[in-house]
């Protein structure tokens, strides 16, 4: 007989949300979401959706005592909520410890050194004076121990100029990577011990905001690269103990050595062309390892790009989707927008999914898309 929870609670109701739910809805799990935006995208699709902060101690744990199994969308979360839970009976996945590890990139950091897991050079600060004691590793990027995602607190440190202005808060000091290429793999461990990896992609960034703009699944890298990138990700999610699904990027260097940067708890946007692209999604796959199921096959289903559909500089105001006609003429093309009613500048308002075609190639149509497809207001 399969276990099946009546009622799950999802703290976050962003897009990852959104998509979590609605592969639930394969399985007639019902979902409820705790999130502080009235309006956010899982708002009118949620069994049952709940406004208050996911970052407060009681909002989650009343939020928490209703539902029979926790999990998150978000790494923003209160930790000591979510261990009140466990020890009152819950079902909380991933741990709240490891939830709690992964929002400092401090400690991020330090078990990787603990574990052996290979990572770029780095050195823990408290301030700005201190960083500055540590000139002898620029270039470098500054990142805060927490509060930090999508870009945001990160800094990139070239001369010692740019010390002035540091962010302020405790941080590290990691040695810049000369890399050739980004990429990043989805691994999922159920109860039972059970991993599986999904293939190795490559992501492309925007270089001003550290967004991924762009992903290319299968990444178009060796087959020694890959076996390394696979086995690297298996050893963290085994070391870690987690039960869930997680996100572990990683830069390939010029001399071809694999690193770990971070690691993400919870679905990623490395993850999303997974829908169309491999035979189990990465939502699917969650919800396997957090219900101890047996975990599903993440065989590609064909070569795929994956395109985030960003804000556009200069619009803010009620989203306006222009060339969507045009886009929706493209062969292989799937389109996933957000439920996201205002945009911003570089917000996340959706993505497209590109499985490969005859005719022109994965890349090229990417770069239309980004080109013609604007979200303006």
């Amino acid at each position: 007989m399969i276990d099946q929870p009546t009622n799950i609670g999802i703290l976050g109701g962003g897009q990852l949300g959104r998509m979590l739910i609605q592969s639930a809805i394969d399985f007639n799990l019902e979902i409820s979401i705790l999130d502080p935006d009235p309006s956010a995208p899982c708002s009118l699709i949620a069994h049952s959706f709940v406004h208050g902060e996911f970052t407060d101690y009681q909002t989650v744990l009343d939020f928490g005592r209703d539902c029979q199994l926790v999990t998150i969308e978000i790494e923003n979360v209160n930790t000591d909520a979510l261990k009140q839970l466990v020890r009152e009976g819950k079902r909380v996945w991933p741990q709240p410890e490891i939830i709690e590890l992964i929002q400092d990139k401090r400690q991020q950091k330090k078990f990787y050194l603990d574990h052996s897991i290979p990572t770029a050079e780095f050195v823990l600060v408290e301030n700005s004076a201190e960083a500055r004691s540590h000139e002898h590793m620029l270039p470098a990027f500054f990142k805060l121990g927490k509060a930090g995602y999508d870009g945001r607190g990160v800094q990139k440190i070239i001369t010692g100029e740019d010390f002035e202005d540091l962010l302020t808060g405790p941080g590290l000091l990691e040695k810049l990577v000369d890399f050739e290429k980004e990429i990043s793999v989805i691994v999922a461990r159920n109860q039972d011990g059970e991993i599986s990896t999904f293939p190795t992609v490559e992501l492309v960034f925007n270089p001003q905001y550290h967004l991924v703009e762009y992903l290319f699944a299968p990444a178009r890298i060796t087959k020694q690269q890959e076996r390394q990138a696979q086995e690297l990700a298996r050893k963290v999610i085994k070391e870690l103990n987690m039960v869930g699904l997680l996100a572990v990027e990683m830069f390939v260097d010029r001399s071809g050595t694999i690193v770990v940067n971070e690691i993400a708890p919870r679905p990623h946007n490395s993850g999303h062309h997974t829908i169309e692209g491999n035979q189990t999604s990465q939502y699917q796959q969650l919800w396997r390892a957090v219900m101890n199921w047996p975990l599903g096959s993440t065989a590609s289903c064909g070569s795929t790009a994956m395109v985030n559909l960003l804000g556009e500089p200069g619009f803010q105001g009620p989203a306006v989707y222009q060339g969507l006609t045009r886009i929706l003429a493209m062969e292989g093309v799937h389109i996933h927008l957000y439920g996201k009613k205002i945009t911003k500048p570089f917000r996340k308002m959706g993505h497209v999914t590109l499985v490969e075609t005859e005719g022109q190639s994965l890349e090229e149509k990417a770069r239309i898309i980004k080109n013609h497809l604007k979200i303006i207001s």
